[in-house]
């Protein structure tokens, strides 16, 4: 163990973050011990906590509606003029293993058109092929599979496909969805060639024994550092937690360093090669107070600008969701009794189901989950939309919350893609539903309102939910015209600093957003170390 390393306020990666991002790379950066790794975690370390590790805390949101304090960085969004003015969380996880540690588990890697578009954009580093290559290296699959060449065996990262032994719940939804859509049945999702069509099985990210997988257990284990950060085996590791990061510092246009709060104190520490921003949605404020970003915004709370940039915190995009509630049969589970962390009975990828989508891309994901005894619910999330958010600062007080716009439906597209699931997609699968068992029958929306479209429009805006998925706000692309960093991360106009978490992600991903946090991680380390 380095005690003595702490002593130095130098290194040569700072890594703001310890989410799947911020976790992969500080692994890679520091596995050649001649690297010296500074992490900044804003929060604790909770990697031994049951409701962490107890995957049926997992569900959506149970963690954030009966534990938020503890471990999520605190913000609501403005009111949503979409949405019938609610409000929604605007925050991530503030823990070791960030968002990772507190997520819905769900694995779900890009697709092969997501990626191509990455591609074309931001060339070969972000192709489908090394998208493979890297969650093949990255993940330990532990489920089955029609394409064993594209999954990984030996990594660091368990996934567990389950339910292993589908109930008939499961089985008789997962037809329902089927036959109401045309779409075959498919094993892996995750197969790049059978991305679309419902499923009995999905895959998260959890340990052979049903205990939940994160970013720290798989990146930043024992064998890697002790409990209070110190790397071992002579890895020059030192993760630094409860240490949040203010702004990034700078000698003219490039940055030497991060000021950061540890324990109620000011610090500061340099970096001889890169600091790198891994914190989420955190990435925009400390952008933003460290001079990069719109400088008419920066200029009215006097911060001094370094590089004006009009996109940071442009672009936000999120996946909301809606969900559609039934009866079901009491003598139906949807779990195993065995397998109390299944957490979901079945799902599906599905197109979009407007009129004139592309029938053969990702628009729809769907998941089903019991809510008592003799009620379930089938939840869509809708993966492409259209609308835009944004986020700015409030003033020149870095500790401030951010002011986040999530732009829910205010293109109308996405209102009519929601509208179209209620229509197509959940009309026709309670149909069937009804038919493989009566005990099934719909309850909310009533058909009377989904055939009504103004009723239909009103109830999905007063019943919109989040997705949790916050993307884009530094996204890549070739120039500061229209993105914040390049293909490699790097910001555009100053010099070794770096953004690598899903704020750059350029175009929507098509499914959860940890594992493209992952690839984003082991992608740009790898540019790093090839520096």
């Amino acid at each position: 163990m380095n005690q003595g390393f702490e002593k130095g306020s130098t290194y040569d990666y700072i890594v703001v973050g310890t989410g799947p991002a911020g976790s992969v790379l500080t692994k890679k950066l520091s596995d050649d011990n001649r690297n010296s790794v500074l992490a900044l975690e804003a929060g604790g370390n909770f990697s031994n906590s049951q409701l962490v590790r107890d995957s049926q805390f997992a569900v959506p949101i149970l963690l954030f509606q009966d534990f938020s304090p503890q471990f999520y960085i605190p913000g609501n969004g403005t009111p949503q003029r979409g949405a019938a003015g609610r409000t929604f969380p605007w925050t991530g996880g503030r823990l070791l293993g960030g968002g990772s540690s507190v997520n819905n588990q769900q694995y779900v890697r890009p697709s092969a058109a997501v990626m191509g578009e990455w591609e074309r954009l931001l060339g070969p580093i972000w192709s489908p092929e090394e998208e493979t290559r890297h969650f093949k290296e990255l993940e330990k699959y532990n489920g089955e599979t029609t394409n064993p060449a594209a999954r990984g065996y030996h990594g660091r990262l368990n996934i567990r496909q389950t339910q292993v032994n589908p109930t008939d719940m499961t089985k008789k939804i997962t037809e329902a969805i089927s036959e109401a859509t045309g779409f075959p049945e498919i094993l892996d999702y995750n197969d790049p060639r059978t991305p679309l069509g419902p499923f009995t099985s999905y895959q998260l990210y959890q340990r052979p024994n049903g205990v939940r997988e994160s970013a720290d257990t798989a990146f930043l284990s024992k064998d890697i550092m002790t409990p209070d950060g110190y790397g071992v085996d002579g890895r020059n590791l030192r993760v630094s937690f409860r240490s949040t990061a203010t702004r990034v510092l700078f000698d003219r246009n490039e940055a030497i360093g991060v000021e950061y709060i540890n324990a109620g104190r000011s610090m500061r520490a340099f970096a001889r090669k890169k600091v790198i921003l891994s914190a989420g949605i955190s990435s925009v404020p400390i952008l933003m107070h460290s001079g990069i970003g719109p400088a008419d915004e920066l200029a009215n709370y006097n911060i001094s600008i370094v590089f004006d940039n009009p996109n940071v915190g442009r672009h936000y995009a999120d996946h909301p969701s809606v969900v559609a509630t039934f009866t079901k049969n009491p003598n139906d589970r949807a779990y195993p009794a065995n397998d109390p962390y299944s957490l979901y009975a079945g799902g599906a990828f599905l197109p979009d189901p407007t009129p004139g989508s592309n029938r053969n891309r990702r628009g729809i994901q769907m998941f089903a989950m019991e809510v008592s005894d003799d009620q379930m619910v089938i939840g869509a999330i809708m993966l492409q939309p259209k609308s835009r958010g944004r986020a700015i600062i409030q003033d020149n007080d870095p500790l401030k919350i951010i002011l986040g716009d999530h732009g829910y439906l205010t293109n109308r597209a996405d209102l009519d893609t929601l509208k179209y699931t209620y229509k197509v997609y959940i009309k026709e699968i309670a149909r069937h539903l009804a038919a493989i068992d009566p005990h099934y029958r719909l309850i909310s929306p009533s058909l009377d309102i989904i055939n009504d479209d103004a009723k239909l429009e009103q109830y999905i805006k007063e019943n919109l939910g989040n997705g949790f998925h916050p993307q884009s706000m530094n996204r890549m692309g070739r120039g500061p015209e229209d993105s914040v960093v390049d293909a490699r991360g790097h910001v555009h106009g100053v010099r070794n600093l770096v953004v690598a978490d899903d704020t750059i992600i350029p175009y929507s991903v098509d499914g959860n957003t940890s594992a493209p946090s992952f690839l984003i991680g082991s992608t740009i380390a790898d540019q790093l170390l090839m520096e």
